[in-house]
């Protein structure tokens, strides 16, 4: 499948997922919430997250995410840099394959656990 539908699934699976964990938090604020997931999902928070999963990631996760990664975009974004923008999509992408394949738990492993005491 093409890298760059990956990530438009990825993108909307990892919204999902992150307004989720949010609303389940005990946040009861609107504006916090939106703000708290603005950060997670945007590219830069989303090349942060990369940074912690990156080394755990498969081979077959590490290629979906090199493949995302190099893809051609068809659009820019405005609030990130250029690398992170590209990371994002890579990141976007192994999130739309794993989904897609079936494979939420492998989702819920490498974005929500615990690791060296940050939640992804």
């Amino acid at each position: 499948m093409n890298p760059v539908v990956l990530a438009f699934v990825g993108d909307a699976v990892f919204t999902l997922l992150v307004r989720e964990r949010l609303a389940l938090s005990g946040h009861t604020h609107t504006g916090e919430l939106n703000r708290l997931a603005s950060e997670l999902v945007s590219a830069h928070g989303q090349s942060d997250a990369l940074s912690r999963i990156l080394p755990e990631l498969t081979e077959a996760e590490g290629e979906i995410y090199r493949r995302g990664r190099n893809a051609k975009k068809p659009t820019k974004s405005k609030n990130a840099t250029v690398a992170e923008y590209i990371r994002s999509t890579g990141f976007e992408a192994v999130v739309g394959y794993l989904y897609l394949t079936g494979q939420t738990a492998r989702i819920e492993e490498l974005f929500f656990t615990e690791k060296d005491g940050e939640n992804v």
